[in-house]
């Protein structure tokens, strides 16, 4: 891996970040609060939350298994994907290098940043080639996107390609394991040590239910972590949200529950799908979703829509061609779709 200082923005790296009233007697025991111009009134909701979510990321480092310097929190995954583009990518100057098909919001924050994006095609199979990835670099690709089990796919990425693409990248390798919780494969977020140029994204969206507080995790080195922080907004992540999520996180137990549910139901919905005369085949899955081949997915997509049923269309995505996304729900949401499946003609 290049040096941080490198691979990072100069403007970035020379950034002097915005100091918040919270951040400045931090470490220090305080109980009267006069320095943010807050209103005094209307406890807890007044004050402003931590702008560095300690006691979140001490809980998240027990269930994560990643020290609380290595965690970042955003609104979303996406405002981490946002960074990195944001931290080490020079508008008009630089590019990225991702899978396709893959999760979009890599390529729309690509735009927005006025960088280059330069995707590579998954094979049949929807796996990985380190050499066609790498082979896409040259001296101004500043990050790679992976991800794994992948969107639209749900397949794990083949592990020894990742590790290539991971020891022969000098820039940041970015590994989106949003639906990690599903699959039996090790986590990468684990590997931080040895990997510095890696970033791993998770969220709290998926195996843990709570898309509606809108709460991603990035886990990487102290120094890209620091970065992060550096030019992410002062207070991006509200109490509510940080409350909640405390909360939640206090019961792993339930989500390995629901983690098991579904993914008996998801075997039990693929068999059943698989059997319908209109479905030429359904592909492997590592997640909470899978792609099934319709004869004709737009007709069958219209068809569930007019029985108040929404799956996702993915024709339009390269390699996806009549193909429809279908997440797995509760048991009866399951059987309500296969009935409707069923009655289709």
């Amino acid at each position: 891996m290049k040096e941080l200082k490198d691979l990072a923005r100069p403007n970035i790296w020379n950034l002097s970040p915005y100091s918040s009233a919270r951040n400045e007697y931090s470490g220090q025991a305080a109980h009267v609060f006069l320095d943010a111009n807050e209103n005094p009134y209307n406890s807890p909701y007044n004050r402003y939350p931590d702008p560095l979510q300690h006691q979140l990321k001490a809980m998240l480092a027990k269930v994560k298994g990643v020290a609380a310097d290595n965690i970042f929190l955003g609104n979303g995954s996406d405002e981490a994907i946002d960074l990195t583009y944001r931290c080490f990518v020079r508008p008009g100057i630089d590019n990225v290098v991702a899978i396709e098909p893959t999760y979009g919001m890599y390529k729309v924050c690509a735009d927005i940043n006025d960088a280059e994006y330069r995707p590579v095609l998954l094979d049949d199979g929807f796996q990985v080639r380190a050499d066609k990835l790498l082979a896409a670099c040259d001296n101004n690709t500043k990050a790679i996107w992976l991800c794994s089990p992948n969107n639209p796919t749900g397949n794990n990425l083949d592990r020894s390609e990742v590790e290539k693409v991971l020891g022969g990248f000098q820039g940041i390798v970015v590994i989106d394991e949003a639906y990690s919780d599903f699959s039996a494969e090790k986590p990468f977020r684990l590997e931080l040590e040895r990997h510095p140029n890696m970033i791993v994204l998770n969220t709290m969206s998926k195996a843990w239910g709570n898309a509606g507080i809108r709460l991603g995790m990035a886990f990487a080195s102290a120094g890209i972590i620091s970065l992060f922080n550096k030019v992410k907004y002062p207070y991006n992540i509200s109490s509510l949200t940080q409350r909640h999520a405390l909360e939640a996180l206090k019961d792993p137990f339930q989500v390995d529950k629901w983690i098991r549910t579904i993914l008996l139901e998801r075997s039990r919905v693929i068999d059943a799908i698989n059997l319908l005369p209109n479905c030429k085949q359904t592909f492997p899955t590592n997640a909470n979703f899978f792609l099934a081949e319709m004869d004709d997915a737009q007709r069958v997509y219209d068809y569930l829509v007019s029985k108040g049923i929404i799956v996702r269309n993915r024709t339009r995505v390269t390699l996806c061609a009549n193909c429809l996304r279908i997440t797995i729900g509760t048991k009866s949401e399951n059987n309500e779709l296969l009935a409707a499946l069923r009655q289709y003609r």
